[in-house]
């Protein structure tokens, strides 16, 4: 089970990562504005050479087609699909019919995303039925948190017959940074980690010995932090309050607190943290009230999954805005005094590195660029070689 194709099916894109296990690179493409006469196809390919194809207006099936087309020269042992939303799935699944009922039986929980998986997983099963193929669920990671962590307060049939309650995401991402943080450390997942993982999607965790004992995103990915464009936490009666007195409907309300909230919304300029960043400096309020709002809801999380730890060890920044922003990893840290990390200003210049930026006193604080392809990789790799040894 040397070589892994990791496929990620999104509403309107499919991103692939080929991880060969000679070689210290991957090739990977990104397929976007799929259905769309803008369609077209991007990445690298063997030897780190660039290439762009277009598309036409080619749907999942003909994208897929196309990119198994360029990989066809090259060998791979299975197959790892990521799926966004699993349910109370708590760990990787070989797939099979089970599986693929239980995906669509999840689908109300995740429309944009899990129906979009099955369409990859459809086409891969047809172009590969011999390869074992892997389901790597974005919520099992956080099946580990417990009851007074994942339930909401409301009617408990509510989550008997339904399934509503807190289910986590970007589970393969805060996984592969705590383990590789806690093992930079010396101390394999062992100890408190608090991840903040910030891009245009945001969300915090609480980890101890390698288990997810919460995170601030909940039933969907609109839950928890200010984000790019979504608005995360919100008062539940502004629903009614926009449909009463705005004449909203549901559609119009998910419309605006998913696409048109967050940095976005509050800065009405964009909702790239680079953009406000300069705008900021140049005077503009309302991108500075943006990065405000964006550090003091990160923050205030961060504080708040603090009290699922019986400890902190450390701190960990992670996702485009957590990597490569020291202006923002800085505004952090100066909001969580209390808390007794102690930043080292030049280490926290760094750029998209592994590296630890803390002064050597309090809880570690490090930098650990995501890998969730090379996470999906791992967990596919070890079902597939479980069901070689149990078949």
């Amino acid at each position: 089970m040397s070589n892994i194709l990791v496929i990620n099916c999104g509403s309107s894109s499919i991103k692939y990562a080929l991880l060969l296990d000679d070689h210290d690179y991957r090739i990977y493409g990104l397929a976007e504005n799929l259905g769309t006469p803008n369609a077209r196809i991007s990445g690298i390919t063997e030897g780190q050479e660039k290439f762009e194809v277009e598309l036409g207006q080619a749907d999942h099936k003909q994208a897929l087609e196309v990119a198994m087309e360029r990989l066809k020269k090259f060998h791979f042992d299975a197959i790892g699909h990521r799926v966004v939303h699993g349910g109370e799935m708590t760990e990787a699944q070989l797939i099979d019919q089970d599986v693929i009922d239980h995906i669509k039986a999840t689908s109300a929980l995740a429309p944009l995303h899990n129906p979009a998986h099955l369409v990859g997983i459809d086409a891969t099963l047809k172009m590969y039925p011999d390869l074992p193929q892997v389901a790597v669920f974005d919520t099992a990671f956080h099946q580990s948190m417990p009851e007074k962590a994942y339930h909401y307060a409301i009617p408990k049939k509510l989550y008997e017959e339904h399934g509503v309650r807190r289910y986590g995401f970007h589970g393969t991402s805060h996984a592969y940074v705590s383990e590789r943080a806690s093992t930079l450390a010396g101390q394999k997942n062992q100890g408190g980690w608090l991840v903040a993982h910030l891009g245009n999607g945001s969300s915090t965790c609480a980890i101890w010995n390698g288990q997810s004992l919460d995170t601030s995103m909940g039933l969907t990915p609109l839950e928890g932090l200010c984000m790019g464009t979504r608005s995360g936490d919100v008062d539940p009666s502004l629903h009614h309050f926009l449909a009463t007195n705005l004449g909203w409907d549901l559609d119009r309300i998910d419309r605006m607190l998913n696409r048109e909230s967050g940095l976005l919304g509050i800065s009405g300029l964009s909702n790239d943290m680079r953009t406000l960043i300069d705008a900021s400096e140049q005077g503009n309020h309302d991108a500075t009230l943006a990065i405000e709002v964006f550090v003091y809801r990160l923050a205030k999380s961060l504080a708040a999954m603090s009290c699922a730890l019986p400890q902190i060890d450390g701190l960990i920044f992670t996702g485009g805005i957590g990597e490569n922003s020291a202006y923002i990893r800085e505004k952090v840290i100066k909001s969580l005094p209390h808390f007794g990390f102690s930043l080292d200003s030049e280490k926290n210049k760094t750029r998209g590195q592994e590296i630890r930026i803390d002064a050597g006193t309090g809880p570690m604080i490090w930098i650990i660029p995501t890998d969730e392809e090379s996470r999906i990789a791992q967990e596919t790799r070890q079902v597939a070689l479980n069901a070689l040894e149990t078949a």
